[in-house]
């Protein structure tokens, strides 16, 4: 697979301070050339679960080969490893705890590569701070990747043992789907894990979350200001919204808050 020499940067550092202009600057003196793309720095802190969700369901809309680096790091620092992905034609840095772990599942043939010090060594990554891996780590091999000068067999050992996602993928039994509200984006639109296909064989679906339940809709504007819906929104996952207003603030509900999609025909 070839470099592209994008890069694509995934943080749950916000815009507060110089951490997100260091990573960037680490890169492009390394790799002049590159071609840095912000995809998120409003993650939730300390919970990778959203970033890789949003890995997963971005990375296609990029140029093969482009390199993904994810820095949602609450173990910094400790025995905690880093690995180095290549899966669906792109390169994916980020710390070993669940953030990568739902895109292996998904992808076949994902090759993973647990980063060791002697490998990082060759390339001049040497004495990391303990608090700043995505500086000090995933910044410079980023770079050495992007500009094809590495690739991520040369960084350390083949491994299939990764730690699990810190979210299940949802429940499928035959009258329901179950899964959780897994991000809120700026509109306040309630956005889960559930993939649309996967209650495309419901005739009439109904959402249920909060004690409250939802039509599945086609888009915002076929409900009335300030009516709640569902829909399956532009990445293909179902969200709750409410329309010309904030859904999260109207019901109460947050990240980890259960739904569930039932036929309305089969009802409990």
């Amino acid at each position: 697979m070839q470099p592209c020499g994008v890069v694509t940067i995934t943080t749950d550092f916000g815009h507060q301070g110089p951490f997100v202009g260091v990573i960037k600057g680490v890169i492009l003196a390394r790799f002049p050339a590159a071609r840095i793309i912000d995809l998120t720095h409003e993650i939730v802190v300390h919970w990778p679960a959203e970033a890789g969700f949003w890995l997963c369901r971005a990375y296609g809309y990029f140029p093969a080969g482009t390199v993904h680096v994810a820095v949602v790091d609450p173990g910094v620092g400790t025995s905690r490893d880093i690995i180095a992905v290549e899966a669906g034609g792109h390169f994916f840095l980020a710390p070993d705890n669940g953030l990568l772990a739902p895109l292996v599942n998904r992808t076949a043939g994902a090759r993973i590569v647990r980063l060791m010090p002697a490998q990082l060594a060759r390339i001049g990554v040497n004495r990391p701070s303990a608090t700043f891996h995505g500086r000090d780590i995933l910044a410079p091999v980023a770079a050495e990747l992007a500009a094809g000068r590495c690739a991520p067999e040369n960084l350390g050992d083949a491994t299939q043992s990764i730690v699990p996602a810190w979210v299940d993928e949802p429940a499928i039994d035959a009258h329901s789907v179950t899964g959780m509200v897994i991000t809120i984006d700026h509109f306040g639109n309630l956005i889960t894990n559930i993939d649309g296909p996967l209650f495309e064989r419901f005739r009439l679906p109904i959402v249920h979350a909060g004690n409250h339940s939802f039509p599945v809709l086609r888009t915002y504007g076929d409900a009335r200001p300030g009516e709640y819906l569902a829909l399956v929104n532009s990445f293909g996952v179902l969200e709750i919204a409410r329309a010309e207003q904030s859904a999260a603030e109207g019901l109460g509900l947050s990240r980890g808050a259960p739904v569930v999609v039932r036929s309305r025909t089969d009802q409990p």
